[in-house]
């Protein structure tokens, strides 16, 4: 065991190309320094990111928080093919890497790691709904009174469901105290009538109990998606985060900081708002925003730490970057296309608003833009 971590720490350190020969602008002392810039600023940017979206909630989210979650879906999805497969390529064709094996730079690794991320992560989100709704249909049959996130989302929809149902009693009484005069025998015949054949309050109930299922189980999803993208955000932050702090480049740590941050920021603002759809108790939200903000700066702090003995032109380090960034990749853009785009653009609310279909189209478009022209300097 030992021998093994002693090889693999040597095939990340040594290489045929040394780091002076492949970075002209090293300098340890100011890039130590814009580390810790990249700390706070990256820390900042990320907790603002988040935290508008959650904050908004308390007072209700609109089409202002569905559209600007379309900009940080496009965000997100360029991150993914632009940037994240773009350095898994380069990565694997490294002629650092080709001098050690040409084995990596004959098959494309990055599309074929980056496929079956995405694929796994459709089979964790498959598995997590599953398991959700089958703890849904326990609870309900067996009536238990256990506390946790189904039950939280069942009594915020019994919660509206009750307002919904008071407001339009209130509305029928109105209009029945103006109709009791002129059809008082018709409506009696008719009460009497319904009373006899029994269907009046069971349907009312049967629908009513299937309407509150059936948004449960909406509900769930958006539980399951804030999961799984706080999942894919967090492997893929953990990992800029380590590249960031390995790296004696300050020419390139200065674009890359600006870059991190502008996507930390919108990467949170589209977590934020899955956590807000999904409902959860403040301190659970808490914790997930906690947790995402602090990812990337923990990184970056480990990066720094270990970057003394670490070659990033290693086989080792070239292979491992590619492999990550290619998963990264692949979960980035899952994530956007299935669990953020398809599933608010093709939601009812947003079928039901031209103008918010123009508005998230052009934001989407423009998010995507953004974010693929940093690709010029980061």
């Amino acid at each position: 065991m030992l021998t093994l971590f002693h090889d693999l720490v040597e095939l990340m350190s040594n290489s045929s190309c040394q780091i002076s020969e492949s970075d002209p602008c090293r300098d340890e002392s100011t890039a130590l320094i814009l580390k810790f810039v990249a700390m706070a600023t990256i820390l900042v940017t990320g907790i603002t990111g988040i935290a508008i979206p959650l904050l908004r909630n308390r007072r209700g989210s609109g089409e202002v928080l569905q559209a600007a979650k379309a900009f940080a879906a496009g965000v997100i999805l360029a991150t993914g093919f632009v940037h994240m497969l773009r350095d898994a390529t380069e990565a694997f064709n490294h002629r650092c890497l080709k001098s050690y094996s040409h084995a990596w730079s004959k098959f494309p690794f990055a599309g074929f790691f980056a496929m079956v991320s995405a694929l796994f992560t459709l089979l964790v989100d498959f598995i997590a709904t599953q398991y959700y709704e089958r703890k849904l249909r326990e609870d309900s049959s067996s009536g238990g009174s256990e506390h946790g996130v189904i039950n939280d989302l069942e009594e915020e929809l019994l919660r509206s469901e009750i307002v919904e149902v008071k407001d339009v009693r209130e509305e029928r009484t109105i209009v029945g105290m103006h109709a009791h005069g002129s059809h008082h025998r018709h409506s009696h015949h008719q009460n009497h009538d319904h009373d006899d054949h029994g269907h009046g309050s069971g349907d009312d109930h049967g629908h009513s109990h299937s309407h509150s299922f059936d948004d449960v189980e909406g509900s769930i999803r958006h539980v399951v998606v804030s999961q799984v993208l706080e999942l894919g955000i967090v492997s893929h932050s953990m990992i800029i985060g380590l590249s960031l702090g390995v790296s004696q480049s300050p020419c390139t740590m200065r674009p890359l900081i600006a870059a991190l941050s502008f996507h930390q920021f919108f990467e949170g603002f589209a977590l934020g708002g899955c956590i807000s759809e999904a409902k959860f108790k403040t301190s659970s939200a808490t914790i997930m925003a906690c947790f995402f903000a602090l990812t990337t700066p923990i990184g970056v702090a480990i990066g720094t730490c270990i970057a003394s003995n670490f070659n990033p032109y290693s086989p080792g380090a070239l292979i491992t970057e590619g492999i990550l960034d290619s998963l990264s990749a692949g979960i980035l853009v899952y994530m956007a296309l299935v669990d953020l785009i398809a599933a608010d653009f093709l939601s009812k609310k947003m079928r039901c608003s031209f103008q918010l279909q123009i508005v998230s189209f052009c934001l989407l478009f423009l998010g995507a833009g953004c974010m693929s022209s940093l690709a010029l300097w980061a």
